[in-house]
Order: C-alpha cells, then sequence, then structure tokens
C-alpha cells in the first residue's frame, strides 16, 4: 500500500472531521460548497487509493487477506457520499453527526486497512 496515499487521505479525513464539528457545535446547515469541494476530493483521493490498492494486491507476494482487503478499499470509498447524501436529507444537526459518523469510519478503516497490509490483522 502507498503510504503517501494513506497519509492524504488521513488528512482530508481529519479536515473534514474539523469542519464537521465546527458545524454540529454551530447548528449550521446545510454544508456549504468549499465543504463539498472538500468531500469531493476526499472521494477522488479514496478512488485513487482502491486503484493503487487493488494494483498493489495483485502484485504482491505477501499474505495480505484479498477479499477483507477489497473490501474495505471499497467500503471507505462508498461512505463518504452515502454520509454526504443522508446529511443533505437530514438537515438537522443530526445529519452533520451522520456525516461525522462516516468521517470517523473512514478513518479507522484507513488504519485497518494498514494492519491488513502489513499482515497484522490478517
Amino acid at each position: 500500500m502507498n503510504v503517501w496515499l494513506m497519509a492524504l487521505v488521513l488528512a482530508l479525513t481529519g479536515v473534514a472531521v474539523v469542519a464537521t464539528v465546527v458545524m454540529v457545535v454551530r447548528d449550521q446547515s446545510p454544508p456549504s460548497d468549499p465543504y463539498f469541494l472538500l468531500l469531493g476530493a476526499l472521494v477522488v483521493a479514496l478512488l485513487v487509493q482502491v486503484v493503487v490498492g487493488l494494483v498493489a494486491l495483485a502484485r504482491t507476494d505477501a499474505d495480505v487477506a484479498g477479499p477483507t482487503f477489497v473490501a474495505y478499499l471499497l467500503t471507505a470509498l462508498l461512505v463518504v457520499p452515502v454520509g454526504a447524501a443522508l446529511a443533505l436529507v437530514e438537515r438537522s444537526r443530526w445529519g452533520n453527526v451522520v456525516l461525522l459518523v462516516a468521517l470517523m469510519t473512514v478513518a479507522a478503516m484507513q488504519v485497518r486497512l494498514d494492519s491488513l497490509w502489513t499482515g497484522a490483522g490478517a
């Protein structure tokens, strides 16, 4: 796995988490366009991570739990748009909380992807 790409995903997720916490505290709804540009950049980074991860998985000789690794890659990609859609549908503080949970899920999945790749969680 590409460590730099994982660091980029975690950095974008961290910025989005901070912005979401601010929105939850201020009870702001709906999120603004720059916020959705940030989420779009995160989704693009996750999509690149899926492609790079699948190529790396195909080329590695390491003992990696392939189906689990692929499932984590794809789920991390899908959870952000689903969380954003739910935040747009539920235009209260709780919609932003759902988005916050989705972002925290992405961060947790990044840690798990790293452990799967290194063989610690296989």
